[in-house]
């Protein structure tokens, strides 16, 4: 398949192929190298999710990252009226709208994927917001056409074979080396809550290293690509602490914008001179590597985090364990490190 470009319009001419059965086909548009890159983790994201779940999962990515991931689950009337959608909207609307309100600025021209097929209540709201493309494993009728007539035509739609299933080892050539290792397919550990079950699962999506906050199904920060963990934990920190503040902004002054974008950047701006009157509680956190200082507690704490799952396996292991136990926080060691890059 002939892309658009590589990862850069000067990196052309740029093609896909795949090693057997493809993993989708292409429904309206035609892909870049990057959104083909996005498309595939987002997938991947997505059908773990909804796997381990058993409802509906959605994920808005950018950059080979999450900017939010979420279930389906409850909306609330900030949400709602920001995104001009119904709280008793279908459950695969529900998930792709929390998962966008984790952090609206990044997903500014995003890559969405949801595990269901894309209803008419999800084709309109995508109608109306800044997307780039979707991957999904179905489309009701009229959505198709509903999202092709987005970008003057050129939304890219794709749709995911729901049943394939990857080979076992991923090749990679860059600069004349050729690296090979077996695909991450180490299940998650049992017994975890559904929101660290959620956290790790859109941890191992985001570009290394990564730490992702999650309340109530839905992530609330992602802090990904950070070369220090404790920089990732600030990053997702802020990222939650201005997704709170948000909840307090003035409807008459977010709501009276026609526009979702516009409602969306008020909000932001708006939400940025506010100090939550109630702090931030049952936050839940997942960690791709080990926790290596006590100042990753710390930090954490401040945002409300009551439940941390990580690999576990640093020499400061056990001092980090004791941080958090003074703080009231719980551990779970995964043993399961999941770097991606």
């Amino acid at each position: 398949m002939q892309l658009r470009y590589g990862m850069n319009p000067q990196q052309s001419p740029a093609s896909v192929e795949p090693i057997g059965a493809a993993p989708f086909t292409v429904v309206h548009g035609r892909p870049s190298y990057l959104n083909l890159l996005d498309a595939i983790s987002a997938w991947q994201l997505v059908r773990e999710a909804s796997a381990g779940s058993g409802t509906a999962a959605a994920a808005s990515f950018k950059h080979v990252s999450p900017a939010g991931a979420a279930l389906a689950g409850p909306i609330d009337s900030v949400t709602a009226g920001v995104f001009g959608v119904d709280p008793r909207a279908d459950a695969v609307t529900r998930a792709y709208t929390r998962a966008r309100d984790t952090d609206p600025k990044s997903s500014y021209g995003d890559m969405v994927a949801v595990s269901a097929p894309v209803t008419a209540e999800l084709a309109d709201l995508l109608r109306r917001v800044v997307s780039d493309g979707i991957i999904a494993p179905g489309y009701e009728p009229g959505a198709v056409a509903v999202l092709s007539a987005k970008k003057n035509g050129t939304y890219l739609v794709l749709e995911a074979d729901a049943t394939f299933e990857p080979p076992n080892e991923e090749v990679r050539e860059l600069y004349g080396l050729r690296f090979v290792q077996r695909r991450d397919d180490a299940p998650l550990p049992d017994g975890l809550s559904a929101d660290l079950r959620l956290a790790l699962t859109t941890v191992r999506y985001a570009q290394s290293n990564s730490v992702v906050l999650v309340r109530d199904g839905a992530t609330l920060g992602v802090g990904a690509g950070q070369q220090s963990r404790v920089d990732c934990i600030r990053l997702a920190g802020t990222k939650t602490r201005l997704w709170h503040q948000r909840r307090f902004v003035r409807p008459d002054d977010v709501f009276r914008f026609a526009s979702v974008q516009d409602r969306v950047n008020t909000q932001l701006r708006l939400a940025e001179a506010i100090e939550s009157p109630l702090p931030l509680q049952r936050v839940s956190l997942a960690s791709d590597g080990a926790l290596p200082f006590e100042d990753n507690i710390t930090e954490a704490a401040q945002f409300g985090v009551r439940h941390i799952a990580e690999p576990g396996g640093s020499t400061r292991s056990n001092a980090v364990a004791e941080a958090a136990r003074r703080h009231g926080i719980s551990m779970t060691r995964t043993g399961l490190r999941l770097f991606r890059h």
